[in-house]
């Protein structure tokens, strides 16, 4: 037989086998095509008949806390479910301690405890030791606090905590990298006008707190200029001390052993000169009226409004989250009237945003088309004020207390989250179980506590409009918007060195 008559005999066998295999998978899909589940198992239920377990209590893990002989707050909080270790030192400073003369310098300084270096190692060095570790440092210098956080593998958590120390303590500040930030700092004051939305946010918060305000005011040329390494060296040793400093250790770590590399690695560290005054900002509404940037090449109308805020820890704190939730989101009556039924916004918002240790903001606002300007504030001006005149529905209270336990629980889907919060409450010196004070102030929250918060909190007296747009294309006009209207210019030029 030759190789041509053997190959077609078995192939021939080959496809008399395979005969009853296709017969049989051809009579399962008969089967399955012919059978159908039944009508009831397919038919979609109303979302009125949907049923949800409740969500499970909040519940913080084992963690510990203890302090230094130097002053340094540490936590410790074990999580072993993957192999990462990461932790936090929040340091008690801010940009609003900075001098008035020399805006941007606590911004610099955080940028440049990272960005320069150590004494020990310079800059190239330090980030090659991270990239071959897949590691990270990263430190900041916000408003109200500062910090310097590290993240590593399991097996790399020794030497990346080290450089995390060396990276805390002894900063270089190196002369090229301090000229390359303010470098980006001149170039994002050169910009900063390019964005409306960037534009809108920033003069509402000098409007309400007024342009000096730490809380407000914005580095310039001419205060950027002003500082000198001194000054971040300065400013570095007065926030970045022991005492001043909470860490926070989370992740796949032996607690015994991390003791002994906090001992090891910050047991030694000492302050230096004089600590920062910490004494906060006297804060005060600094203006009310209606206000105008005129940006003529827009067509359409950027719009912020509200007034002074307050703080979390006020008593009628859970009555205003509530409040929250029934203005905005895709049920609330700002979606609902003003872009749903009137069409008058492609966004609009309004919320109670209060602050830890400071008063934060009531604002509003969104974007619309020039010409439906007016009529938008207007009609979000009606529905902030039906929240002060009108009780609020049962149905608007029950679902406005579900969603905000609902979104609540997601602040604690993990360790590190959970730890961050008990960290923020004892920098802001709140009780450890504001958490649960919080949700159970919600749960028992009525309409009349929502009722009675808005009148107490909403001030139409002190309001604040803001909206940057083109003047000649808001037609109506802003100054129809009362008969004692002034529309106030706000100038946004840049001032140069």
């Amino acid at each position: 037989m030759n190789a041509s008559s053997w190959f077609m005999g078995t192939r021939r066998t080959l496809r008399r086998g395979m005969m009853p295999l296709l017969a049989l998978v051809g009579l399962l899909g008969v089967l399955l095509l012919a059978w159908q589940p039944a009508a009831s198992a397919l038919t979609p239920l109303h979302y009125d008949e949907l049923e949800f377990s409740p969500l499970p209590d909040i519940e913080l893990p084992a963690y510990e806390r203890y302090t230094l002989p130097n002053g340094l707050v540490v936590y410790l909080l074990e999580d072993h479910e993957l192999p990462l270790v990461s932790g936090t030192a929040t340091f008690r400073t801010g940009s609003r301690f900075e001098p008035a003369d020399k805006v941007g310098l606590a911004n610099i300084t955080g940028e440049a405890m990272r960005l320069g270096g150590t004494t020990r190692l310079d800059a190239d060095a330090l980030n090659q030791q991270l990239e071959q570790r897949a590691a990270a440092i990263e430190t900041s210098i916000d408003t109200s606090d500062g910090s310097a956080s590290f993240s590593s593998l399991t097996e790399d958590a020794a030497a990346v905590f080290a450089l995390f120390a060396d990276v805390v303590q002894r900063p270089a500040f190196a002369d090229d990298k301090i000229d390359l930030l303010k470098q980006q700092t001149k170039g994002s004051i050169a910009r900063r006008n390019d964005d409306p939305d960037s534009i809108t946010s920033r003069e509402f918060r000098k409007l309400v707190y007024g342009a000096d305000s730490p809380y407000a005011r914005i580095p310039e040329y001419a205060t950027l200029a002003a500082i000198s390494r001194d000054d971040i060296q300065g400013f570095y040793q007065a926030s970045i001390r022991p005492e001043r400093t909470i860490l926070g250790v989370v992740g796949d770590f032996d607690s015994a052993q991390m003791k002994q590399w906090i001992a090891e690695y910050f047991g030694d560290w000492s302050p230096s000169g004089v600590g920062l005054d910490t004494t906060l900002p006297e804060v005060q509404q600094a203006k009310a009226g209606v206000f105008m940037v005129s940006q003529p090449q827009l067509t359409q109308s950027y719009i912020q409004l509200g007034h002074l805020g307050g703080l979390i820890d006020y008593p009628d704190h859970a009555a205003l989250s509530v409040m929250n939730e029934v203005l905005n989101g895709f049920g609330g009556r700002l979606f609902n009237e003003v872009r749903s039924r009137q069409g008058l916004a492609y966004s609009v918002y309004a919320f109670w945003a209060p602050r830890y240790d400071y008063p934060g903001l009531f604002i509003g606002g969104g974007q619309t088309r020039s010409e439906a300007t007016v009529p938008f504030i207007r009609s979000t001006l009606a529905e902030i004020n039906r929240m002060r005149t009108q009780a609020i529905t049962a149905t608007e209270l029950a679902q406005a207390q579900d969603s905000v336990l609902n979104s609540f629980v997601f602040n604690f889907q993990s360790a590190d989250q959970i730890l961050a919060r008990l960290i923020r409450y004892e920098y802001y010196d709140y009780p450890q179980d504001f958490v649960f004070q919080f949700q159970d102030q919600v749960r028992q929250t009525t309409a009349a506590e929502v009722l009675a918060a808005a009148q107490d909190r909403l001030r139409p007296e002190q309001l604040v409009i803001l909206v940057v747009g083109s003047p000649t294309e808001i037609q109506p006009s802003l100054d129809t918007l009362d008969p004692n209207t002034t529309v106030n210019a706000v100038d946004i030029t840049i001032p140069q060195a």
